[in-house]
């Protein structure tokens, strides 16, 4: 018997990164407040054991989403139909992350070609963004302006994304694929009592719009676990897109809707800019780590170039003969995370706007002069770290799913609305949730956004350019066969969540539910602190403040979907920190 503790505070699922995450097989929190009250929960598992599946699996946050990708292969769709399927399905049964008016990135593994795309669907900035469009006339930031209103709200791409996925990778129908969304949407279903406590905690966020109300109030008040959450006009809309595809979006009837909210309220987006939205096929980040591949999500994206950064760095540590969780595998990440985050803050951005050294940033050769600077005994305070120079080594709170088929298909997507049901507004008359991604631009250099992360020029606000994200749909392959799909929500924590998630298997030998329920850290150079969750021992808290690590045991990290696949089958595991999280197969 095996107990996973933790804690969870409502200001805390207020403000997470809602990134859905979900896994599929062939077959993703600013600090609250002090005041936030705690909830404790305690799940206790007979076994620590991962679902097993021989034709095809599905992990997602929402059981109801599950179930529809499981359908969707059971009736011969593979994994790409799947996932086009469940990123509907979580619009409406994960309202708070789950999202079409949203973005994000997509991984593609085609099991034919071997080929495998990164598809990014990122919210792009309206064309009237301006650079300093939220500061003041004394140029400092104004509080609030760009996460709940709605100069917040970028270029949604989740619609162009999904359906360029499934149209170009699929197999099915739009209209087959969207069917159990649009008829959850307006049969309803019972309110989870996770949900219920989000929307509790998001009274204020999303009682400021009527639009929003009219969804999740009841009597004045939000709904309660158990009430039947019904969203009639975002299954018209669903179902507007299913018959006319993008287009009803961009430039139909929901975009016409979108317009004269933001007329309404002194939104940027216009009709030209919904009409000019584009998806973009990039080629993933690529490393190696110990005889494995990994492939993960480029530029906007940090994710995939950190993980592999990070990872080239620590390979030459025996992290095997320390131990999972011990004092000194913990600090050579910390070290490795701080001089990571330091770059990120530096370099990422749109690498359609901007020069990324991505090639830089994942050398090995770079790793070595990083590595360097690791002092394996003691830490190096935050500001002794600063950005490095990759340069000479170029040469030339989110939600996730997974998913991969029995024909060796891999999908992992990472989509968001940014925070907990994103702007908070709901574009009157289409029952679509507006994100507040705008945040994740660095709105002044230096100064931290709703994640505590900085940035610089290189992610400053610009017309059509997309945010930065630390989104991070992630592969492992071995011997160029699939191996892993994980990924995470959590803002800022996606990248160590998900990186963590791998060394427990690879390096701890864990399989895929030990290697989730494992006591999470995480280190992001600014501030300077090692967050850490309950469960590490007082000895090795004891030991990682000796060396100097600054430690603070804070709430939950990231809630992985994540599936493995070996010879004899699949093997799937939801993260427990979010208990409506569901894996199935067949």
């Amino acid at each position: 018997m095996q107990k996973f503790t933790g804690l969870c505070k409502p200001a805390a699922l207020a403000l997470l990164p809602l990134c859905t995450s979900l896994a599929f097989m062939p077959a993703s929190a600013q600090t609250p407040p002090p005041s936030a009250p705690v909830i404790k929960y305690d799940l206790t598992y007979d076994i620590i054991s991962p679902v097993e599946a021989k034709n095809g699996m599905v992990a997602t946050e929402q059981g109801l989403a599950t179930k529809v990708g499981v359908d969707i292969l059971k009736k011969g769709g593979n994994a790409v139909d799947a996932g086009v399927a469940v990123g509907f399905a979580l619009a409406v049964v994960l309202p708070n992350a789950g999202n079409i008016g949203g973005g994000g990135f997509m991984m593609i593994h085609d099991a034919k070609t071997g080929k495998n795309v990164a598809l990014d669907f990122r919210e792009m900035a309206p064309q009237r963004a301006t650079r300093n469009m939220y500061l003041d006339d004394k140029g400092n930031v104004v509080p609030g302006r760009s996460l709940y209103t709605h100069l917040a709200v970028g270029v949604p791409g989740t619609v162009a994304g999904l359906t360029h996925a499934l149209s170009k990778y699929g197999t099915m129908k739009l209209s087959q694929v969207m069917q159990p969304a649009i008829e959850l949407a307006e049969k309803g279903y019972p309110v989870s009592p996770s949900l219920a406590l989000i929307l509790a905690a998001e009274r204020e966020h999303l009682g400021q719009w009527e639009s929003s109300k009219a969804i999740f109030f009841k009597d004045g008040r939000p709904l309660q676990a158990g009430e039947k959450l019904v969203q009639k006009d975002l299954a018209k809309s669903m179902r507007l897109i299913a018959k006319q595809g993008p287009s009803a979006f961009y430039e139909g009837a929901i975009a016409k809707k979108i317009v004269a909210e933001m007329d309404k309220h002194g939104g940027l987006i216009s009709a030209d800019d919904l009409k000019n939205y584009k998806v973009v096929e990039r080629v993933p980040v690529t490393g190696n780590y110990r005889g494995y591949q990994v492939m993960s999500m480029p530029p906007p994206s940090s994710g995939g170039v950190h993980i592999i950064q990070m990872m080239n760095i620590l390979e030459r540590y025996p992290l095997k003969e320390y131990g999972a969780d011990s004092a000194q595998s913990i600090h050579l990440m910390a070290e490795a995370m701080k001089l990571a985050y330091a770059d990120r803050s530096e370099y990422l951005g749109d690498p359609d706007f901007t020069k990324v050294p991505v090639k830089g940033l994942t050398s090995r050769a770079y790793a070595d002069e990083l590595a360097k600077k690791i002092n394996p005994d003691r830490a190096t305070p935050s500001s002794e770290i600063k950005p490095g120079q990759p340069q000479p080594y170029e040469s030339d709170q989110t939600t996730h799913f997974s998913v991969a088929d029995k024909e060796g298909n891999l999908v992992a997507t990472t989509y968001t609305l940014n925070l907990n049901f994103g702007s908070g507004i709901v574009a009157t008359g289409t029952g679509i949730t507006l994100n507040n991604e705008m945040d994740d631009f660095s709105a002044k250099p230096g100064v931290p956004n709703a994640f505590g992360l900085v940035g610089g020029d290189a992610n400053a606000v610009g017309p059509y350019k997309r945010p930065l994200s630390s989104m991070s749909p992630t592969f492992v392959l071995k011997d160029g066969k699939p191996f892993l799909v994980t990924g995470s929500p959590g803002g800022s924590r996606i990248i160590t969540t998900t990186l963590q998630t791998i060394l427990n298997v690879i390096d701890y030998d864990m399989n895929v539910a030990e290697a989730t329920i494992t006591p999470r850290i995480h280190h992001q150079w600014a501030p300077d602190q090692l967050r850490v969750e309950k469960g590490l021992s007082a000895d090795t808290l004891k030991i990682l403040q000796d060396k100097g690590q600054k430690i603070s045991v804070q709430p939950s990290m990231g809630r992985t979907q994540t599936i493995q696949i070996k010879p004899d089958g699949f093997y799937g595991f939801s993260d427990p920190r979010n208990p409506d999280g569901r894996t199935f197969g067949f």
